[in-house]
């Protein structure tokens, strides 16, 4: 099972969508980021959850 690294994003209500969606794709596109959770709250505030895999280096001999 692989183990994954998190990232907490909170994005606050006067942002536009079009703007929360390009601050995801530049997380995804550079960071290697992928989406785990998103909880859209009635206030319109989101918080978003990033993962993304951690790759363990094994000493060769």
């Amino acid at each position: 099972m692989p183990d994954y690294s998190y990232l907490n994003v909170y994005i606050p209500r006067d942002t536009t969508r079009e703007a929360a969606r390009q601050l995801l794709t530049e997380h995804a596109e550079y960071g290697d980021w992928e989406l785990d959770r998103l909880r859209l709250y009635p206030d319109g505030t989101r918080h978003v959850r990033l993962r993304r895999k951690i790759i363990r280096v094994q000493r060769t001999m």
